[in-house]
């Protein structure tokens, strides 16, 4: 039975030197790997609720309104799908229950 040898894990300054000894071989390099930035979507506010989310980031000490509404966005969605989870399982246990 064969063993898996360990490959040396080689330090930054190895990798930079191997890159850059490989920089002018064009057979050294792959295909180009083109990547397309994700859209982002725009959101309306009105201002009076603008005014109210930028005084709340202020109090939570966050320095950009858009971080700070992504949070908020993030923390109520974490906070519904764990109130659907817990309907599902009330739902399913439920349905055993009643067999």
């Amino acid at each position: 039975m064969k063993t898996k040898q360990k490959t040396k894990r080689l330090s930054e300054e190895d990798v930079d030197a191997l890159v850059v000894a490989e920089a002018g071989v064009e057979s050294a390099w792959s295909k180009p790997v083109k990547v397309r930035k994700t859209k982002t979507e725009s959101l309306s506010l009105p201002s009076s609720l603008a005014a109210r989310a930028a005084f709340f980031a202020g109090l939570h000490r966050e320095t950009r309104l858009n971080d700070w509404i992504k949070r908020v966005i993030q923390e109520r969605i974490d906070l519904e799908e764990a109130a659907f989870a817990g309907l599902k399982r009330e739902l399913v246990s439920g349905a055993r229950k009643g067999r």
